[in-house]
């Protein structure tokens, strides 16, 4: 019987070149506006009490450990729960229910936090932060997902950059309109009710964000009918939980740097407007605006080095490479008193080529079948350091002061550098796959869907060439050919050896797609 799914559509007929097409350029470039879109209002309340840092400490009376709590409690629920997260989409929600899922608990999540503001009550406060870590995360894991499903190739460099730079775009907004807003508020609040009616207007960039996810699981379901998707996933081995045991030792070093790059990143961010107060005597204004650079500069960077890397390759030397220039900027900022423009201008060229190198390669190293997983993982391990480190952050800050605080995020770095250098020595003794141009990785993987094919035949033929060698002559003094024949055999045995290699490193969705 016809399935009349895609008649009642109406998409059946649809050629390849209109934009309505999910293949259209148009059409797929409106859908990565969507994902990028879709954590604009996550990344801006997350920031809220980094941008009105003095606000909590005068409005609502919260030192600094306390302060930072509210940080920390953001990442304690995704030590498991973004593991788990991803593990739904890949298993039960699929990308289209559980992005909405998480958007709406996002959206929870920070309306319950503007009224612990708005009311003053701490564990409100808290609570609210920490419905807002479970769905935050695990959107991201989501947006990730998307963007892979979406734009998996030469393409994919680029479209993790801009994403990224979307959303860290929603934080630079959060740093240069928090203090206006809670200034405005001011003319008709006062004390911490001000404050929170400043987070109650920030709540509304999630209610957008959350649109843009309903639109875009539209755009999803209508290019599943319309490509297919849905019978080749149907074909594709389930993932199990078990298969993690089987992730190669790549992606865990991958996960290490996650954690030890990133916290010197966001901690820093999250008391940096403090910081640049203190040491450099900067306005509340001015340490706002400095403090956003490092956003504003991946904002703004992030897309070029995305096409940079798609066009160059070698992402763990880019990755290397990043690691080693924002060991710099901290230290500029920690043992020397030169402009802190140069050392944060520093810090957001980093992070932004880190960002665009790194999370591609999760994608080169895990099935498609397993990415929602995999992305899950890298982000647990993230935020069971965030959550640590944030609180131990406020501890050192009260007692130590900041320099120490600094030296505790340069540790943290040079185990990202360590680890990065692993990836390099453990991938370059395996042919170098991931630090590969990007040319040669695709003649690779041409190579190897070559020698599968070749493979195949001659098993299939082996035995009937055994039976011609056995009928010769044995008087015949033409030997040649056999030892010719023997020959191939081996030299296909060792095309099959590496190409079962690629195999393993190149999931075999990504070379059918290329196909």
């Amino acid at each position: 019987m016809e399935n009349p799914s895609s008649n009642d559509l109406g998409i059946s007929q649809i050629p390849p070149d209109s934009w309505c097409h999910p293949a259209n350029k148009v059409h797929r470039f409106f859908a990565l506006l969507l994902m990028c879109f879709l954590c604009f209002g996550s990344y801006f309340c997350y920031d809220t009490p980094g941008a009105l840092a003095d606000n909590f400490k005068s409005d609502s009376h919260l030192n600094t450990s306390q302060f930072a709590l509210l940080y920390s409690i953001y990442s304690w629920p995704n030590v498991i729960l973004c593991f788990i997260g991803g593990y739904l989409i890949d298993r039960y929600f699929g990308i289209r229910l559980g992005t909405i899922i998480y958007m709406i608990i996002v959206t929870i999540g920070a309306i319950t936090f503007a009224t612990g503001v708005y009311l003053n009550i701490y564990w409100l406060m808290i609570l609210g932060r920490f419905i807002f870590g479970i769905g935050g995360e695990s959107l991201q894991v989501a947006v990730n997902s998307y963007v892979v499903l979406w734009f998996k190739g030469k393409e994919l460099n680029m479209v993790f950059g801009l994403q990224l730079s979307f959303s860290r775009f929603g934080s630079t907004v959060n740093f240069w309109v928090m203090e206006p807003i809670y200034r405005w508020v001011a003319n008709y609040y006062g004390g911490y009710e001000r404050l929170g009616v400043a987070l109650f207007i920030a709540s509304f960039t999630c209610v957008g964000s959350l649109a843009c996810g309903l639109i875009l699981g539209w755009m999803d379901y209508r290019a599943e009918k319309i490509l297919g998707r849905r019978n080749e996933q149907s074909n594709a081995k389930p993932f199990q939980l078990v298969d993690i045991v089987h992730f190669k030792p790549v992606f865990w070093l991958l996960s290490i740097i996650c954690v030890t790059y990133y916290l010197a990143i966001f901690p820093f961010i999250a008391l940096g407007k403090l910081f640049f107060e203190r040491k450099f005597d900067f306005s509340p204004q001015d340490a706002n605006t400095v403090n956003s650079m490092v956003y504003l500069l991946s904002a703004a960077l992030s897309p070029f080095f995305g096409i940079l890397i798609d066009k160059t390759g070698r992402n763990v030397l880019w990755v290397i490479i990043s690691t080693i220039t924002t060991i710099c900027s901290h230290f500029l900022l920690a043992f020397t008193f030169v402009n802190p423009y140069l050392g944060v201008i520093m810090l957001g060229i980093s992070y932004s080529l880190l960002a665009s190198g790194l999370w591609p390669l999760v994608a080169l190293i895990v099935a498609e079948n397993q990415l929602g997983t995999a992305y899950g993982i890298c982000q647990a391990i993230q935020n069971l350091g965030l959550a640590t480190v944030l609180i131990l952050a406020g501890i050192i800050v009260d007692k130590y002061g900041y320099l120490m605080l600094e030296m505790f995020f340069l540790g943290c770095l040079f185990v990202s550098l360590i680890s990065g250098v692993l990836i390099y020595i453990v991938d370059s003794a395996n042919n170098g796959i991931l630090n590969m141009s990007p040319s040669k990785r695709e003649s690779m993987t041409k190579r190897s869907e070559s020698n599968d094919e070749t493979a195949n035949l001659l098993d299939n033929q082996e035995n009937s060439d055994q039976e011609v060698t056995d009928s010769r002559d044995p008087t015949n003094p033409n030997t040649e050919e056999p030892h010719l024949s023997q020959r191939d055999l081996t030299q296909s045995q060792s095309d099959r050896i590496r190409s079962r290699y690629i195999s393993q490193l190149l999931p075999n969705t990504n070379i059918q797609e290329r196909q």
